[in-house]
């Protein structure tokens, strides 16, 4: 059984419900272990019912898990390019590995 649009829409108001579409490229949940979960394409709704706002996202799904450097890390990539820590963590994050970050920066 399919249900028009227009039903749907004014059997959700007399249930209290409100939604708006929002417009966006793409959307970024940063998980607290450092990843992230990126909805491409995406289609967004905000839905607000009983004084609660929530989201719906559909769209494609990539994840991506930030790699995580120790300070030895940083510190080996500034001793051997000869950059400060900011600068060594700034290309471990680019390059997301230690020999690519150091001969990178020794360029």
């Amino acid at each position: 059984m399919r249900i028009n649009p227009r039903q749907m829409e004014k059997m959700m108001k007399q249930m209290g419900m409100q939604t708006t579409q929002i417009s966006a490229d793409e959307v970024i949940i940063k998980r607290s272990d450092g990843g992230e979960i990126i909805i491409r394409d995406p289609e967004v709704s905000k839905i607000k019912m009983m004084g609660q706002e929530s989201f719906q996202i559909t769209g494609t799904v990539e994840e991506r898990q930030e790699p995580e450097f120790s300070e030895d890390d940083i510190m080996m990539v500034s001793e051997q390019a000869g950059v400060s820590k900011e600068e060594a963590l700034k290309a471990l994050e680019e390059f997301g590995d230690i020999a690519g970050a150091i001969l990178h920066l020794k360029k």
